[in-house]
C-alpha cells in the first residue's frame, strides 16, 4: 500500500458518512420502524426516539426500539428480518438530500482525491439509496455496517476504509454528523469535519473537537490546499 502525506493540511482522501451527512434519512426509519412495531402490535416511535437513537448501526436501532416500546428482547430476530423486508421497500422513500451536499461534493470530487462513503447502514441499503439519490458517482467505495467486524464509534472501519483507498488515516479526512464519527476517527488518526444539522443523539455537535463545524457540506474550508 503507498501511503500518502501525514500533513493533515493535505488530505488525500476523504470519507464521508451518509445518514446525517449526506442524507437526512429520518423518515425512512421511522417509516420502517413503525411498519415493524404495527406487525408485532406494538406501540409505534417517533421521529424524535429515532433521531436520538440512530447512528450504531441497525440492529442497536432495533434492540433499542424494543426496549423503548417495552416489548421482550426475544422479539429481535423476528424484528430484524421484518425490518430488512421493509427498508428494501421504502429505501429512499422518505428521505431527502440535505441542502449544500451535491454542492459540497461537487467541490471535493473536483480535487480529484478518493472518496469512500462509510456508513453503519448495511451495505446494501447504503448502496441503493446513494444510487436513487444520485450521490453514488462520487464515490470510489462504499463500506457499511456489515463489510466489518466492529462498527463506528469502533475505528476499525475507518482504517480498512483508509487502507481501501490507500491513503494514510493521518491524510484522509472524515466528514460526519455525530460524535460517533469524532470518535472513530480520532482512535484511527483521521482528522474530522463535523456537519451541524445532522444526528448527534440530542446533543451539540459543536461541543465535539473537529477541524471544522459547517451548517452546510459546501461551505467547507478548502483554502489551506486547494
Amino acid at each position: 500500500m503507498n501511503l500518502t502525506s501525514q500533513n493533515p493540511d493535505q488530505p488525500q482522501a476523504f470519507i464521508v458518512d451518509l445518514d446525517g451527512t449526506m442524507v437526512d434519512t429520518l423518515g425512512d426509519f421511522v417509516a420502517v420502524l413503525n411498519r415493524v412495531l404495527q406487525d408485532l402490535a406494538l406501540p409505534v416511535v417517533g421521529r424524535d426516539f429515532v433521531e436520538r437513537t440512530v447512528g450504531q448501526g441497525s440492529e442497536h436501532l432495533i434492540r433499542s426500539t424494543l426496549a423503548h416500546v417495552g416489548a421482550e428482547p426475544q422479539l429481535y430476530e423476528d424484528a430484524w428480518a421484518r425490518y430488512q423486508a421493509h427498508y428494501t421497500v421504502l429505501n429512499g422513500q422518505h428521505s431527502e438530500v440535505f441542502p449544500g451536499v451535491v454542492e459540497g461534493l461537487e467541490r471535493l470530487s473536483a480535487l480529484g482525491r478518493p472518496m469512500a462513503c462509510l456508513t453503519n447502514k448495511p451495505a446494501a441499503f447504503a448502496r441503493d439509496l446513494l444510487a436513487k439519490k444520485d450521490l453514488a458517482k462520487y464515490f470510489d467505495k462504499v463500506f457499511g455496517g456489515d463489510d466489518f467486524a466492529r462498527k463506528k464509534p469502533d475505528p476499525l472501519p475507518l482504517l480498512k476504509t483508509c487502507e481501501a483507498l490507500g491513503t494514510a488515516p493521518a491524510a484522509t479526512w472524515m466528514i460526519g454528523d455525530s460524535s460517533n464519527d469524532a470518535r472513530a476517527a480520532t482512535a484511527a488518526g483521521c482528522p474530522v469535519v463535523l456537519v451541524r444539522y445532522g444526528y448527534n443523539h440530542g446533543e451539540p455537535i459543536d461541543a465535539v473537537p473537529a477541524l471544522q463545524h459547517l451548517d452546510r457540506l459546501d461551505a467547507i474550508d478548502l483554502s489551506a490546499w486547494a
